[in-house]
């Protein structure tokens, strides 16, 4: 699934495309992906200008000069296409500028969602009011993790996968946050010393700068609007390495939690 990073790059290169464009052709392809698509959407977004592009977790935010504002989620393989030589079976919703440029939302497994919000009153979406706060910015701190984990017996990987508590952070990249801060992943959160958490959250912060700039990581079918695919993976410590050697030499270890895989080196996690 595209994470907090992927969605970033996505959101990044969309804006080289949209920003300031008018928007002569809005067709959504089909009536739903993971639940019903606005059927006022064409009416609503057809020759508005996109005035902004941003990020909330793992939601993308097309803004337009009309009040509107186009919220769509990857789900499990949604890749935007830019300018494609021909419209696929799972373009599900194509978008055309007056100067010509072509985008299409491709989800084969239609996981995904495109939701159609007022721009004035976005932040107070119901999907967005459930969220923590975004993991690169001031908000997140020590401070709320300590509060957000105190007197919790789960473990510190499924309460940082806790979208309530942090937006945005998924398997990957916790797994590798983790590792770096030498925390082992199936630890009580609760019983993690505060000290611990400063460096968890910088490295929290590190990993996902460091994969935003490498355009994230490739998976299934994940690769940036350009077509060109992410290269995070090429500097995993520890996130789809079982059995290689970690850096201490000890092999790299995997679990399965909560029907996902956890990736970690028994040595330097503690």
């Amino acid at each position: 699934m595209p994470e907090l990073p992927e969605v970033e790059t996505t959101v990044r290169g969309l804006a080289s495309v949209l920003e300031g464009e008018l928007l002569v052709r809005v067709e959504p392809r089909r009536a739903d992906l993971r639940r019903p698509i606005p059927p006022d959407m064409r009416q609503r977004l057809t020759g508005a200008r996109v005035t902004g592009l941003r990020r909330r977790a793992k939601y993308g935010m097309i803004e337009t000069d009309r009040g509107d504002t186009l919220v769509f989620h990857l789900g499990m393989s949604g890749r935007w296409r830019v300018d494609p030589a021909e419209i696929e079976k799972h373009d599900h919703l194509i978008l055309k500028t007056a100067t010509g440029r072509l985008l299409a939302l491709n989800d084969h497994r239609r996981f995904g969602s495109l939701d159609l919000l007022r721009t004035e009153s976005a932040m107070d979406w119901p999907a967005f009011q459930a969220l923590g706060p975004e993991p690169l910015s001031d908000d997140f701190s020590a401070k709320v993790l300590a509060q957000a984990f105190a007197g919790r017996s789960a473990s510190i990987k499924s309460l940082l996968l806790d979208q309530r508590i942090v937006a945005g952070l998924g398997n990957i990249y916790v797994c590798e946050a983790l590792f770096m801060a030498g925390i082992k992943p199936n630890k009580p959160a609760g019983r993690v010393a505060k000290t611990r958490l400063e460096p968890l959250v910088v490295a929290i912060k590190e990993v996902l700068a460091s994969a935003i700039k490498a355009g994230g990581s490739t998976l299934r079918d994940y690769a940036q609007p350009d077509g060109e695919l992410g290269y995070f993976f090429k500097q995993w410590r520890v996130y789809g390495r079982e059995g290689e050697a970690c850096q201490c030499g000890q092999p790299v270890l995997r679990r399965i939690d909560g029907g996902r895989s956890t990736f970690y080196c028994a040595k330097c996690q503690r």
